[in-house]
């Protein structure tokens, strides 16, 4: 015999919940099915830890770059003990009571769709009339030889760790390597970070990398660009690296940053009919339908794998079930690294724009030339903005920043890309002084249009 719900979320990770939540909250019988923890991947082993312990790091640059402030100490014990209260201790038992006060059917255990509208988890026969998919995506570790020899961690053992390193190599140069180099050197370990591209976080405008480069040489990071690694081997205490130039790296460990995968195999997702593309993440549609009253949101997806994005489409699917639907739509979200400084972007890259033929201006304004607040908020101040305009339509498509909370202020760009909000009203917002805020007017004035 089965129960049968309203519908059935399969992961409860950000998307899930904000889903989850919702439909509860509209009356709908839930079931929520979790084969970890209910918070996913973000809230016990990569956003919320990682994020907190890269607060002091940011912290103690801010000190020592503030003029009539001094002696920040960083403190490991005690940034672990407040990581770890932030990912409460590894323990969901809090939301699996909270979602049941709300009304929801909490499975704990590994779940599969068996056939439309039906799952299987455990020994337990679930139906639905709705199906929402939120398994997430697990991380990439390479096919290296002798991997298995070296101590290899992905975000999951690093955002865990008990006692920092001594040395660290970091494979990969993409967000997760630069916010997980920024950490760890802040911290005192000596990083190596290794990327195979011609320069840092490159899929992002060439100035914002050159920009993440300077800084994590500024914290004494070692950078090997343009080095890919081939083999693995144990050397005593030593993990060592090959690199293709004939180079190797040792370290206590090696981390990979290295990109995630969809978690879609073996789940029977095709059983409802489900499509997966070639890197296997479930297909959807403009309302992140991927079959007849099957759903699916965040990473599983492939569309734009952030927290912020799967929480947005959680919002998209509860409207649809609840009979409002609306497309969702991806133009101007905002990605944001926090390293030290905030690397923040949204929207096009100049590249991106060319190749849909659009006719561009650019600009790039030093904050410390053009406006009062860099220089309020610490000596020898840090930042750029970078803008990119349909120089025919005369609205922004694209922007970046890297500088002290860039990730706050480019919302500001977001919005106006998200709106197509002409440069021209944009010209006429005004800013609070002093503030970062202000360099969008400095910059709006310099685009050519």
């Amino acid at each position: 015999m089965s129960d049968h719900f309203d519908v059935a979320v399969l992961g409860m990770g950000p998307g899930g919940e904000v889903a989850a939540s919702r439909l509860l909250a509209a009356g709908k019988k839930v079931v929520v099915l979790e084969r970890e923890l209910i918070g996913g991947e973000c809230a016990y082993w990569a956003c919320i830890p990682s994020k907190t312990v890269l607060r002091p790091a940011e912290a103690g640059t801010g000190v020592e770059r503030a003029a009539g402030v001094d002696g920040a100490q960083l403190d490991w014990e005690k940034a672990r003990e407040y990581r770890d209260y932030m990912a409460r201790n590894l323990d969901d038992s809090g939301q699996v009571d909270g979602y049941e006060a709300q009304g929801a059917t909490v499975v704990k255990a590994e779940a599969r769709i068996t056939g439309p509208g039906r799952l299987q988890a455990g020994d337990r026969e679930i139906t639905a009339n709705h199906i929402i998919i939120a398994t997430g995506s697990d991380a990439v570790t390479p096919p290296l030889d002798g991997i298995d020899q070296i101590t290899a961690w992905s975000n999951r053992e690093t955002y865990t760790v008990r006692e920092l390193p001594g040395r660290a190599v970091i494979v990969g140069g993409s967000a997760v390597g630069t916010e997980t180099a920024t950490f760890l050197a802040r911290f005192g370990v000596n990083v190596t970070l290794v990327h195979r591209g011609k320069r840092l976080m490159d899929r992002e405008d060439a100035r914002v990398g050159e920009l993440a480069h300077q800084h994590l040489s500024d914290a004494g990071v070692d950078i090997r660009l343009g080095a890919s690694a081939t083999g693995a081997r144990r050397d005593g205490a030593d993990s060592v690296i090959a690199l293709d130039d004939g180079s190797e790296v040792r370290a206590d460990v090696v981390i990979f940053g290295t990109g995630r995968k969809a978690r879609t195999e073996g789940l029977g997702f095709e059983e409802a009919g489900v499509q997966l593309g070639k890197r296997g993440e479930v297909l959807v549609d403009e309302h992140c339908s991927a079959g007849n009253n099957v759903w699916a949101i965040g990473d599983v997806t492939g569309v734009m794998p952030f927290t912020h994005v799967a929480k947005y489409q959680g919002r998209i699917v509860a409207d649809a079930i609840l009979g409002s639907p609306r497309p969702a739509t991806y133009e101007g979200i905002p990605r944001v690294v926090f390293a030290d400084p905030e690397i923040a972007a949204a929207g096009l890259t100049g590249e991106q724009a060319t190749q849909r033929g659009i006719r561009t201006s650019a600009v790039r304004l030093e904050l410390a030339n053009a406006i009062a607040r860099p220089w309020t908020y610490e000596q020898d101040p840090r930042g750029e903005l970078g803008l990119l305009a349909d120089a025919d339509r005369k609205v922004l498509v694209g922007a970046w920043a890297v500088g002290p909370h860039a990730g706050e202020w480019i919302h500001q760009a977001s919005l106006a890309i998200r709106m197509q909000i002409p440069v021209e009203t944009l010209l006429d917002q005004v800013a609070q002084f002093p503030t970062y805020h202000e360099a969008y007017h400095e910059a709006l004035e310099k685009l050519d249009l």
